[in-house]
């Protein structure tokens, strides 16, 4: 029986996070985040095991219901969207903890890194475990930053739904479309919540047409605003065609208290208008996208829709939602405290259960917690579809998937390709086999990183690979000319965390050198070369003749994974024996290219011929094809490749000409402007290299109103004139 244990992250305390999928379409996951070296700010949030104080619920208490009442879920945003005030609401009105936290005030529940606290960002994701009207929900707060993308999608990869945050009065942010992407990659079904109702310049009516027009998808809506802005205070159920306020009668403002009431044409006339129209709407556009819901209305109530009972709606509601051809959108003010419960409804009502997902792995495991945030307690089982942590794992990094015997995963494998109808047999002969895991993207920022002492470096290697084990996107290398340790990352933010978390984790000063783009490097035309390794180690001669071309290649989609082909006359027989020795060597010589060093991208490598003497080892094989190819590179035309990023700055009106005009000295090229409300989003694109900084010069620009996002859009060829510049910067002659 196979184990897929899909690990999240592992810290140098070797707690692991796991993902579990159980078999028969039910799937028992073990997924969260690691437990770091925490820094408490005095916030006692949770009651200790096996005590209710308060009446705050202990994790004890958590009900384990049948697999059909549990919701594993995500919360995904852009950034500042409010997912994790989101959060701390649910955990509120669930009754986990007993007061509110704020992010401003660095005391909410999920971001418990102190370098989370201090920024008032979400860095890393963090699990929760509650209960909801008889459901166990395992929910997932992630990240917003573009920084730290690789944590939504390894969230996203194992759960069975998502919540959506939106601000209200942006809609459609360049993060939700990342996240809504990785989404879609992995088939996850989502609930939209329109956040921010209460802010100033919120639209409901805007928010809406964004996700219809930049999400391509289909809002379902389910509710109503009760005034905007300053002026929101409930809101809409279309379904029921109630008005829900908070706090009627109560003086708490903490949103616990609210009622419920039917719309009537003596109280409502104009919302009960409104909402007759929206419930219309919206049951003409479940019958579209459901035959059976097409066949009731059909059936038994085309004269009048109001005969219609929400009974027969919120089925239909949910067979959409999960087969993904909508999605449910809600409203309310996190912030505000409200609109989480009936949020809080929908998750439990629309969004799938494990068993509706279809995984086939089973797994047993020997120690389990249950994670809450930074707190956790062990438990003595898990049933299928949940989340937990485990201990131990030494090896695994994120991604792995953890088996109970190589046999196991063979089979398992074997299975996966039968059911594709597609297979390689070859793999599956030798035991080389690939489960789902994680794509992680390439690093565009470096920069080198020194202990204080050369005593240190032993210290500061193992900060380093436990860092790397638990994110992927984090990557370390050795200069080969230098020696020094070279850090790359996906971003400034993305290397000053993880330098601070070496700091008080680890305990180790680090000294980061200056902040460098990571480029690439192509060639312009097609080049041969010929080299000959000629080595006698004891009485053994190892002689080796490598011929090759290499040549430019582009595909739609650039990357730095060699083109490899083999000339006719190359013999069968030798490829069979030298050709992962070849291949190690022309994978060797792409990663440092001949102009600055940076991997080579977009290069074909011909292998035209190989002659051997007998005996020659296979290490000189590749070494004699790594120097080769370096040679052939050599001797083509060359040319730097620099990072383009998508730009999308947010601004007012009065700062629009100095932004843009900044932007044109950066390169920038710009696509588009977009009005938002009272704002202009400027759509774009510029080379990473002018960006440096920019956070600060943008501020200054716009009198601190500005905000701005990069994303990478792909590598392009850099003009004569800068790649001179770049050039004689890096020989230290400008």
């Amino acid at each position: 029986m196979l184990t897929k244990i899909r690990k999240f992250i592992v810290t140098h305390q070797k707690v692991s996070s796991l993902h579990l999928d159980h078999m028969c379409s039910c799937r028992s996951r073990v997924l969260l985040k690691g437990l770091i070296s925490r820094v408490f700010l005095g916030r006692n949030y949770n009651s200790l095991p096996g005590i209710i104080e308060n009446d705050v619920k202990s994790l004890r208490s958590i009900i384990n219901p049948p697999i059909s009442k549990i919701r594993n879920i995500g919360i995904m945003a852009h950034i500042d969207a409010g997912k994790t005030t989101t959060t701390e609401r649910i955990l509120y009105y669930s009754g986990y903890i007993r007061s509110l936290g704020d992010v401003d005030d660095g005391d909410t529940v999920t971001d418990f890194m102190a370098q989370e606290r201090e920024r008032g960002i979400t860095i890393q994701s963090a699990a929760v475990t509650f209960d909801w009207k008889g459901y166990r929900v395992n929910l997932i707060d992630t990240p917003g930053h573009v920084d730290f993308t690789l944590e939504v999608e390894r969230c996203l990869r194992v759960l069975d739904g998502a919540v959506a945050v939106f601000d209200a009065s942006a809609g459609v942010e360049a993060q939700t479309l990342t996240v809504w992407r990785q989404a879609d990659k992995h088939s996850v079904p989502r609930i939209c919540f329109l956040n921010k109702m209460d802010k100033t310049g919120a639209s409901f009516n805007y928010a809406i047409e964004s996700i219809r027009e930049k999400l391509k998808t289909k809002p379902l809506l389910l509710q109503l605003p009760i005034g905007e802005a300053k002026a929101f205070k409930g809101l809409v159920d279309i379904v029921t065609k109630e008005k829900v306020i908070w706090n009627p009668v109560s003086n708490s403002n903490d949103g616990k208290h609210f009622v419920r009431e039917p719309l009537t044409e003596i109280n409502d006339p104009e919302l009960l208008k409104e909402a007759t129209e929206a419930r219309n709407a919206l049951i003409e556009q479940i019958a579209d996208l459901d035959d059976e819901f097409a066949d009731l209305v059909l059936g038994e109530f085309i004269e009048n829709f109001d005969l219609l009972p929400s009974e027969k709606l919120y089925p239909a509601i949910r067979r959409v939602t999960v087969a993904q051809k909508a999605v449910p959108v809600l409203c309310g003010s996190a912030l505000k405290n409200k609109g989480i419960q009936p949020l809080l409804d929908a998750i439990t009502m629309y969004l799938p259960s494990p068993d509706e997902r279809s995984d086939e792995f089973l797994e047993r495991i020997s120690r389990l917690l249950l994670p809450f945030a930074d707190q956790h307690i062990e438990i003595p089982s898990l049933t299928a579809g949940n989340i937990a942590l485990t201990v131990g794992l030494k090896q695994t990094s994120t991604g792995d998937t953890i088996v109970s015997s190589k046999a196991s995963a063979l089979a398992a494998t074997r299975r996966a390709g039968k059911n594709e109808g597609k297979m390689d047999r070859k793999n599956t002969e030798t035991g080389s086999f690939l489960l789902a895991g994680v794509e992680i993207p390439e690093p565009v920022f470096f920069c080198t990183i020194e202990p204080p002492s050369v005593a240190k470096q032993p210290e500061l290697d193992r900060a380093l690979n436990c860092l790397q084990r638990e994110d992927p996107s984090l990557k370390v290398r050795l200069d080969p000319d230098s020696g020094q340790t070279i850090l790359c990352g996906m971003g400034e933010l993305h290397i000053e965390i993880i330098n601070d978390r070496i700091k008080r984790e680890y305990g180790v000063e680090t000294f980061l050198g200056p902040l460098q783009i990571a480029y690439r490097e192509t060639i312009l035309n097609s080049s041969r070369a010929t080299d000959t390794l000629d080595r006698t180690l004891g009485e053994k001669r190892h002689l080796v003749t490598v011929e090759l071309e290499v040549r430019p290649f582009v595909k739609e989609k650039s990357e730095v994974t060699p083109i490899i082909e083999y000339a006719e006359n190359i013999k069968e027989e030798l490829l069979q024996e030298f050709r992962e020795a070849i291949e190690n060597g022309i994978h060797s010589a792409y990663l440092q290219g001949p102009l600055l060093g940076f991997p080579v991208q977009d290069v074909a490598v011909t292998l035209c011929s190989l002659t051997l003497h007998p005996g020659t080892s296979t290490t000189m094989v590749s070494a004699c094809v790594s120097r080769c190819v370096q040679k052939a590179l050599k001797k083509a035309d060359k040319q730097v490749l620099e990072p383009l990023m998508n730009l999308e700055v947010t601004v007012t009106g009065d700062y629009l000409s100095s932004v843009l005009a900044d932007l044109a000295q950066r390169r920038g090229s710009i696509q588009e402007i977009q009005s938002r409300q009272d704002n202009r989003v400027v759509v774009g694109s510029v080379p990473l290299a002018e960006m440096m900084g920019y956070s600060t010069v943008l501020r200054t620009l716009s009198s601190g109103t500005a905000t701005f996002a990069l994303e990478l859009s792909t590598y392009q060829a850099m003009n004569l004139q800068d790649q001179n510049a770049l050039l004689n910067q890096r020989r230290g002659l400008a």
